[in-house]
């Protein structure tokens, strides 16, 4: 099962030194070829894919799913109508005899294609069909409310689809506590227990008011739509994988924001964005998966987050990501080590963990450590700033692996007592200089060589005590003074400006780079290749 969009895994690949073969790619391929990828797109390349926010088709997703363009597919003239209503449901049309109403419980249970339309006050969808039926529900303008458990329940089926009319406001509540609390049973406001898929569009609102709000103890592939999601706690869960591929999906949670839950299957707990616009505000972890998190295209927002991207390997592969965190910004982690943790600069054995950034766009503002990884940090392409902590016990950069910059540009930016440079295996020369003193939030920040051209000017959203930078324009062993004042333009932080009016506050030598204990320049990398 290949684990990367068709793109990025090809330059996986490339960077690797292999080839595809007909038996596929397994997420540990994955993780091995980007982890030791040396090869990186450029920067215009990446800025170029970042600005995608299309949708995908279901012939982009290079992982095994259920999803496939023949879901979206159907006659219209075998569809079954159904016309939902508190004093009496009815269904009319191919497969009328396949829909039964008990009160408010209105039950599918066989395959076809149902469209629904009207409300229910105090009801629910069930679906109970066979281990082989696919089942389509159309959403056309349809009002779904439950008092003791989930508006919508998938119980049996092989794949569900929920399709959005074209033009039509369709909304789900369920219950604030359940009637049914057993280990096992339903907890969200859209539930299912096959794998589920949601297109079309129109839009949807979901409110999930116990728990969740929508939840697939399979599959989940958001296709496309409008798709709003509030939650009590996590808002859109997956277990075996979610894709997204297009459309405008907004949550807001008390728990996660979105996330795959399985940590068990080899080749499964993968989250994958392709496409579309994905904003996330949670009070836990924003985007979250427990094997392969991947962001190659659209566009991902975190606004808030106790940690913003979270997985054992995350992949930014060509995407726009924006990650506002109160912890981490994007953390790598494989689990607990097995030595006391002492902070960061590499204090703690590395873990089978990476983060890996080959292209797009990427802005993190984070309260703990900006980029995050309990193995290695490799970035050979894109645009990655960072505006990290203020306390001195966190870093904008922290590894307890390697921190190799291989290309693209980087620019990370916060407090001094636990800032960490590149390692000397980078193959890019990069800056790092300690301001001497804490710059006030919106200062600009300009790295300028030796004949007094302004190499990258740089305003922080956010007290800053240190900086890194690296592109492909710094000379390993020159030296390069950092001024503070001036003027900038820049976008997301980071673009050319004037040190008319700066002031010089430090000088540094290219190659040269903090340990991540706060001590003396130089300790950890000698700049490119360890020269």
């Amino acid at each position: 099962m290949a684990l990367s969009s068709v793109a990025a895994l090809s330059l996986a690949l490339t960077m690797a030194g292999c080839a595809t073969t007909g038996s596929g790619t397994t997420v540990s391929d994955v993780i091995d070829a980007t982890s030791s990828a040396s090869t990186a797109a450029t920067v215009a390349e990446s800025s170029a894919a970042s600005a995608d926010t299309t949708t995908a088709s279901a012939s982009d997703i290079s992982e095994d799913t259920h999803y496939d363009e023949d879901d979206l597919k159907w006659d219209a003239d075998s569809e079954t109508s159904v016309s939902l209503a508190d004093d009496g449901t009815k269904a009319s049309g191919t497969d009328a005899d396949k829909v039964s109403v008990d009160e408010g419980t209105v039950t599918i249970s066989g395959a076809g294609t149902y469209r629904l339309s009207g409300s229910l006050s105090d009801g629910k969808i069930v679906v109970a069909a066979g281990e082989e039926d696919v089942v389509r529900i159309i959403l056309d303008n349809a009002s779904i409310t439950n008092s003791t458990g989930s508006a919508i329940e998938v119980d049996a089926s092989n794949e569900t689809l929920l399709y959005l009319e074209k033009g039509t406001s369709n909304s789900v509540s369920d219950a604030s506590t359940y009637a049914d609390t057993a280990d096992g049973a339903a907890n969200a406001a859209i539930y299912s227990m096959a794998d589920l898929t949601i297109a079309g569009e129109g839009s949807l609102d979901v409110k999930g008011n116990y728990q969740d709000g929508i939840s697939s103890k399979d599959g989940l592939v958001l296709a496309s739509g409008d798709v709003t999601v509030s939650a009590a706690d996590d808002g859109i869960k997956g277990k075996d994988y979610v894709a997204l591929l297009g459309g405008d999906v907004n949550i807001t949670a008390e728990g996660d924001g979105i996330k795959s839950t399985n940590d068990t299957d080899a080749d499964r707990g993968w989250l994958h964005q392709y496409g579309g616009q994905l904003s996330v505000a949670a009070d836990d972890d924003g985007i979250k998966a427990e094997q392969l998190l991947t962001l190659s295209g659209g566009a991902a927002t975190v606004s808030k987050s106790n940690e913003g991207l979270e997985a054992p390997t995350i992949n930014l592969s060509g995407a726009t990501v924006n990650v506002t965190a109160t912890d981490d910004g994007a953390n790598a982690t494989a689990g607990s080590t097995d030595t006391s943790a002492q902070g960061g600069g590499g204090m703690d054995a590395a873990q089978d963990a990476h983060l890996n950034i080959t292209g797009g766009k990427v802005t993190v503002t984070a309260e703990g450590d900006g980029l995050d990884s309990n193995g290695d940090i490799s970035i050979t392409g894109g645009t990655t700033v960072v505006n990290g902590p203020t306390n001195g016990g966190n870093g904008a950069l922290d590894s307890n692996g390697d921190i190799t910059v291989d290309g693209g540009v980087l620019i990370a930016a916060g407090s001094d007592g636990m800032a960490e440079g590149l390692s000397d295996t980078s193959k890019q020369s990069g800056v790092q200089a300690s301001l001497g003193t804490t710059v006030d939030a919106g200062t600009a920040i300009h790295i300028v060589d030796s004949s007094g051209e302004v190499v990258a000017s740089f305003v922080a959203s956010k007290a800053t005590a240190n900086v890194v930078y690296s592109s492909s324009v710094i000379v390993d062993g020159e030296t390069y003074s950092i001024y503070t004042g001036g003027t900038a333009d820049v976008d997301a932080g980071l673009g050319a400006g004037s040190i008319a009016d700066a002031t010089e506050v430090a000088t540094a030598t290219a190659g040269e780079f903090q340990s991540g204990m706060g001590g003396g320049m130089g300790s950890q990398g000698g700049g490119p290749g360890g020269q």
